[in-house]
């Protein structure tokens, strides 16, 4: 656990959900919630003032809705991350948040201990998925017009290249690092540098681009 509380801003235009997520959070020691919005409009305000570590956004919101915002959210210096939340499991702009610059996704009525995982895994730099989201986003991968590779990818090393590869195919670092046959440090190299490289921010931004571009197939 951070020894500092992890600032969450709860943008989402249900008083409803903001309330329950505030009293399931209250109780967490290594969180706390900085600020709320009803909208679009108000998380983006929210974080420039909060600077808050993680920003839970609603995906669908009127005005300004979370796609949108969470473009304008991640492009700003030192961005949050944010956990995109979603009613089900099959929204068609989930695609749309994690091009955004989301690091994960969460379904609304996830267990609460989930939300609390998910939070921290985010707010350490991890990204998260709930299964079923990250299944339909492989499919929708699958059915985009391939995009042209960037020149930067040919700076990767051939075992760089394969590291991308297992990490587009969900596998964590421990699990590529036993299928390499390497260290897991080794791994977190490996992962660094690819990210580093391709001027991507997060494993998130690295299987977008390593199924856009075509170099990993939906199986």
């Amino acid at each position: 656990m951070n020894a500092t509380p992890i600032r969450v801003v709860v943008a989402d235009d249900q008083p409803l959900v903001r309330t329950g997520l505030r009293m399931v959070l209250s109780d967490v020691d290594d969180i706390t919630i900085v600020g709320e919005a009803a909208d679009g409009h108000e998380a983006i305000a929210l974080t420039r003032s909060e600077r808050p570590d993680v920003v839970l956004m609603d995906v669908r919101m009127p005005g300004l809705d979370g796609i949108d915002a969470t473009r304008a959210v991640t492009s700003a210096e030192d961005p949050p991350r944010v956990l995109v939340l979603t009613t089900f499991d099959l929204d068609e702009v989930v695609y749309d948040a994690l091009r955004a610059g989301a690091s994960g996704f969460l379904l609304k009525d996830a267990p609460e201990e989930r939300l609390v995982t998910a939070i921290r895994v985010v707010a350490e730099g991890g990204s998260l998925f709930a299964p079923a989201v990250t299944r339909r986003l492989i499919e929708e991968f699958s059915r985009r017009p391939r995009t042209t590779r960037p020149a930067a990818m040919e700076s990767l090393t051939e075992r760089e290249a394969e590291v991308l590869r297992l990490v587009a195919r969900g596998l964590s670092n421990p699990e590529i690092a036993a299928e390499l046959f390497v260290s897991e440090n080794t791994v977190k190299t490996h992962v660094a540098r690819v990210l580093m490289k391709l001027g991507l921010r997060d494993r998130v931004q690295a299987v977008v681009l390593a199924y856009e571009t075509g170099l990993v197939q939906p199986s």
